[in-house]
């Protein structure tokens, strides 16, 4: 159910895999801990922050068109005339589906979303909180990270500033905006629940927030904003087992959108560039085993032939444990940090070799056959 909103594979199809949930309930109680944070103090309110923020959210309804198959014998005139069969043409069928956006440049008219939202659409209709409809344009998409940036044309709109999502901590308040069920503008509240979630089989790259604010069909594509009004993640997907809100949503970090809406707006896609290794996460068990005492980093475990990682010295059994001076937690994390950087871009990596602390240097390469 890509159209309007995303779910985990195995959760919302029916198939009564519950084990998936219950895996997932584990991660959340387990090495972060549920962090319970206390209600607002009596007469508290954020409408004064959601004056300014809701004029910046949009509403965003899609219309793909698609024509019914036919066997190619019905488009021979003998076999019609034969069997007393009408010329009936291929009926064209109209598929409708609703998300939401967020405005991120007024000036430009750019408005942010989900790839699943507007994927294969042939036309995009934008409507503000004050019910003004535009036409929109595809600037670019990237279904790796399940981001797209599309443009109108208008005068007068509001966008909403970017936040330093890596500032984001586990207990911080947030609000979820978005149109659930097409019932227009909703706000819901909540707390960040955890940071950092991948491996969840969603997207090729994965570094989400987790929230407990509720989040619905309908609201893919939607802001996550703290509490001054700034955008910290975009709404993507849910755990429900029936498609519905049970307090487990993700949203993709503001950092990370950023990144790819730049390259949207250059280049129309995402140009990333690879380093040329395959890793795994440092186990305590390979930690023991190496004789180290970190316990986070990405072990590599190939290098390939003429690669930039073995023109930079990288050999298989090094742990990569800080790119540019940040800390690499595990192999979903440098996948992460690889795949948002250019073409071209050179990075310092700091490398654990036999227990010994090494920099090595590289620039990130153009992928095979580019």
């Amino acid at each position: 159910m890509r159209n309007d909103y995303m779910t985990l594979p195995g959760i919302t199809t029916g198939s009564g895999q519950l084990r998936w949930l219950l895996a997932l309930l584990v991660l959340v109680c387990g090495s972060t801990g549920i962090a319970v944070a206390k209600p607002p103090p009596p007469g508290a309110t954020i409408a004064p922050m959601l004056e300014k923020v809701l004029p910046a959210v949009v509403n965003i309804s899609t219309r793909t068109r698609t024509k019914t198959v036919r066997h190619p014998l019905l488009d021979d005139p003998f076999f019609r005339h034969f069997f007393d069969i009408p010329d009936a043409r291929g009926r064209e069928r109209q598929k409708q589906s609703l998300g939401s956006g967020v405005i991120v440049d007024a000036a430009k008219g750019y408005i942010l979303t989900n790839h699943h939202v507007i994927e294969g659409a042939d036309e995009i209709t934008v409507t503000l909180r004050d019910q003004r409809q535009f036409t929109a344009e595809m600037v670019g998409s990237d279904p790796e990270v399940d981001l797209a940036l599309i443009r109108i044309k208008a005068r007068d709109l509001v966008a909403l500033p970017v936040a330093d999502s890596d500032a984001v901590r586990v207990g911080d308040f947030v609000v979820a905006i978005g149109s659930p069920f097409g019932l227009g503008q909703t706000v819901t509240y909540g707390i960040v629940s955890a940071l950092g979630r991948s491996g969840l089989g969603i997207e090729g790259y994965e570094d989400f927030i987790q929230t407990d604010a509720s989040i619905n069909p309908g609201n893919s594509g939607g802001p996550l904003v703290n509490m001054n009004g700034e955008l910290v993640g975009v709404n993507t997907a849910i755990v429900g087992p029936s498609g519905g809100n049970i307090g487990i949503g993700f949203a993709i970090p503001g950092n990370m959108a950023s990144v790819i809406m730049q390259h949207l707006s250059e280049h129309g896609e995402v140009r990333r560039g690879q380093l040329g290794i395959a890793v795994q996460d440092l186990t305590p068990e390979l930690a023991q085993a190496f004789g180290l005492e970190q316990r986070g980093g990405a072990v590599v475990a190939r290098v390939t032939t003429g690669s930039a990682a073995e023109q930079a010295g990288l050999r298989s059994g090094d742990v990569i444990v800080t790119l540019d001076g940040r800390a690499i937690t595990g192999s979903s994390d440098l996948r992460n940090a690889i795949g948002l950087l250019r073409v071209g871009t050179r990075i310092r990596m700091g490398i654990l070799r036999k227990g010994k602390q090494l920099t090595l240097r590289a620039v990130i390469a153009a992928p095979a056959g580019q």
